[in-house]
């Protein structure tokens, strides 16, 4: 790859395969559907950074950039930015391996806002954050 091309921001958290059922009535992926793996994959950075439950609180500047088709394995990458008392700001994109094996493209992108809870749900300190 050339040095000026665009690198996934983050690391690596989920790989998954877009199938048929994932589709809507044009054939691409349905833009929920990649939502819902990036949400996955932000939970599991923000539960190993917190060391427990976590729960999605919001989700900003969504921004779908190119479709997902079918045979596309979805790359998506995560990148723990500002750490609260209780919450996490994670930086999530979404890269499509064209055809599984072709090239690589950014699809989509977001800013992930998880918190940690309790048992209970209630807010609870992420370790190591005074």
């Amino acid at each position: 790859m050339a040095g000026d091309e665009e690198q996934p921001l983050g690391e690596l958290t989920l790989r998954t395969m877009a199938m048929p059922a994932d589709t809507n009535a044009a054939g691409d992926i349905f833009g929920g559907w990649v939502l819902s793996q990036m949400d996955l994959a932000g939970g599991i950075a923000a539960g190993e950074r917190a060391s427990g439950r976590v729960v999605t609180i919001s989700v900003d500047t969504m921004k779908f950039i190119r479709p997902v088709h079918v045979g596309d394995v979805l790359c998506v990458y995560c990148d723990i930015g500002a750490i609260g008392r209780s919450s996490m700001k994670i930086k999530i994109e979404a890269w499509a391996r064209r055809h599984r094996f072709g090239h690589r493209e950014k699809v989509t992108e977001a800013m992930f806002t998880f918190v940690a809870v309790d048992d209970d749900g209630r807010p609870r300190p992420v370790p190591g954050v005074n």
